[in-house]
């Protein structure tokens, strides 16, 4: 299968969960958001009133709403016709929302060159079948020093392979539980289908890549890592089921957040990257 099979399939799944997602996220969001990224997506951004930022997978448009309200002009993607469809029927001003494909490098450049001061990309990555384009072009799009501020599930614990784990145990003559996450691939991308809700009509393809990946797609195209965080729920937080991400998991983050500033063009000899058939 092709990295452009993947991406059509990867469309289609959105376009069938669209509204299940939009029924679950609303304009509220959930933990995940609310807990783990939000509090930090918000200060890393460090919106001013009157900037223009890119939502790059903008979904159903919750994060836009947040930005708008913060005073910033946004431009928001998704590759999901149904996704979009459903994002604008929730309004918001100062939004303006775009049907675009993220592998699309011309696509990108047609937002406008050198005109956003920052851009999002909100739980999108994994999601996105290749990623180069939009890294190439992100240094285009972004005035000089502006910023790219990412979440990703943490894909050194968070990823397709990982298993949750508990285990019952004596201590000292008292009954405890113990959970953890066993993992069994990290190193090399791959890609795997799975659910990002029990309830969605099909399962969607995860792109699974090592931090270096990004990183490294990151520093050849012209930024630096200025903020980064690991994000874990906390001892008391509740969790749905036994087994769930919650306050149980209170040592292991299912998130991370990143920061990366344009401080440079990218050479023209960087090299383009190859996606593993995995």
């Amino acid at each position: 299968m092709t990295i452009d099979d993947l991406n059509d399939e990867t469309r289609a799944a959105w376009d069938a969960n669209a509204e299940t997602w939009d029924a679950r996220m609303g304009d509220e969001g959930n933990a995940f958001v609310n807990v783990l990224q939000w509090p930090v997506i918000q200060p890393l951004l460090n919106v001013v009133a009157g900037q223009h930022i890119l939502d790059i997978a903008c979904g159903n448009g919750l994060y836009s709403r947040r930005l708008a309200s913060l005073g910033a002009q946004v431009t928001a993607f998704d590759f999901s016709a149904e996704l979009v469809r459903l994002a604008q029927a929730r309004g918001g001003a100062n939004i303006g929302y775009r049907v675009l494909d993220a592998t699309d490098e011309a696509g990108l450049l047609s937002l406008g060159e050198g005109i956003f001061d920052a851009a999002l990309c909100n739980m999108g990555l994994f999601d996105i079948a290749d990623i180069v384009p939009l890294f190439r072009a992100l240094p285009r799009l972004l005035r000089p020093g502006g910023r790219f501020v990412f979440s990703l599930m943490h894909p050194a614990f968070n990823n397709s392979s990982s298993v949750h784990v508990a285990e019952e145990f004596d201590d000292e003559g008292q009954i405890k539980m113990t959970y953890s996450v066993k993992v069994s691939r990290y190193m090399t991308p791959y890609h795997a289908r799975g659910l990002a809700l029990f309830n969605q009509p099909k399962p969607q393809v995860y792109f699974e890549r090592p931090l270096e990946y990004y990183f490294k797609l990151g520093f050849e195209n012209g930024f630096v890592l200025d903020g980064f965080e690991e994000r874990a729920f906390p001892p008391d937080q509740p969790f749905p089921t036994p087994l769930s991400w919650g306050g149980q998991f209170s040592e292991i983050p299912p998130v991370l957040v990143a920061r990366m500033r344009l401080i440079s063009s990218p050479p023209p000899e960087t090299p383009a990257r190859t996606w593993p058939n995995r």
